[in-house]
């Protein structure tokens, strides 16, 4: 794979809060990464200065080599937060035909979406009436349709149950296996480990890892028998 965009030096402080501290990795594309970290590691802030959201005390994002100024970056990322409802009083239906008209997104992918992340018996219903786990899907189902090469995705299984889970990861699976790069923040570390190709650890703002689970595991001191476990390879480098 090749490299699609690089952070290097980004640091962010608010007041005596050091959030993010030199934190530098690179994203590849087609690949599913994941960034993992407890909360309040840095996971959302670092999305949204990555992102352009949100302005950094120092550090770049480059793209090809060439560093990108935080106001261009919407046309290469597209940034899904957590926790949010969209024009809440207007059904699905409604929310992704426009979605896909304002982000002049992918409709032929539409159908094929929705179905993915098993939105169909709610397409009338208004986005504000949907539960935690349906909105989830929602927005899931409209980073999905948006054009951008690469789609940062904070929490994507928040909400969501087991089949869900494996329903949404199924889907995020075969959108990169047609090219497209996700980034995706992941509290809980096993949902992570089946998904990923590769991973970024972020502690305390600062990332004590980056690379497979075999790559992680062989900087760590992890045990060979434990090697292949995520978990045990985060809590020893963390």
């Amino acid at each position: 794979m090749t490299k699609l965009f690089e952070v290097t030096g980004l640091s962010k402080r608010f007041g005596q809060i050091q959030a993010l501290a030199d934190v530098g990795f690179h994203v590849r594309t087609g690949e599913v990464l994941g960034l993992i970290g407890p909360n309040g590691a840095g996971k959302s802030t670092l999305f949204e200065c990555v992102a352009g959201l949100m302005a950094c005390d120092s550090g770049t994002v480059s793209w090809n080599g060439r560093p990108v100024p935080a106001q261009q970056r919407s046309s290469q990322l597209f940034y899904l937060p957590d926790g949010i409802a969209p024009w809440e009083a207007q059904p699905l239906n409604w929310v992704l035909d426009f979605a896909i008209g304002f982000f002049n997104g992918r409709a032929e992918l539409r159908q094929e979406v929705v179905e993915q992340v098993g939105l169909t018996p709610f397409l009338k219903q208004p986005i504000g009436t949907l539960s935690k786990g349906q909105r989830k899907r929602a927005l899931l189902a409209i980073g999905l349709l948006t054009p951008q090469p690469a789609l940062l995705i904070d929490e994507p299984f928040d909400g969501l149950d087991v089949r869900q889970s494996r329903e949404v990861a199924l889907a995020l699976r075969a959108h990169a296996a047609r090219g497209r790069t996700l980034f995706l923040s992941i509290h809980q570390i096993r949902d992570a480990a089946r998904l990923c190709d590769r991973f970024v650890l972020l502690s305390s703002g600062r990332v004590c890892g980056e690379g497979t689970v075999a790559e992680l595991a062989a900087s760590s001191r992890v045990p060979l028998a434990q090697a292949g476990d995520l978990e045990e390879v985060f809590l020893a480098l963390t």
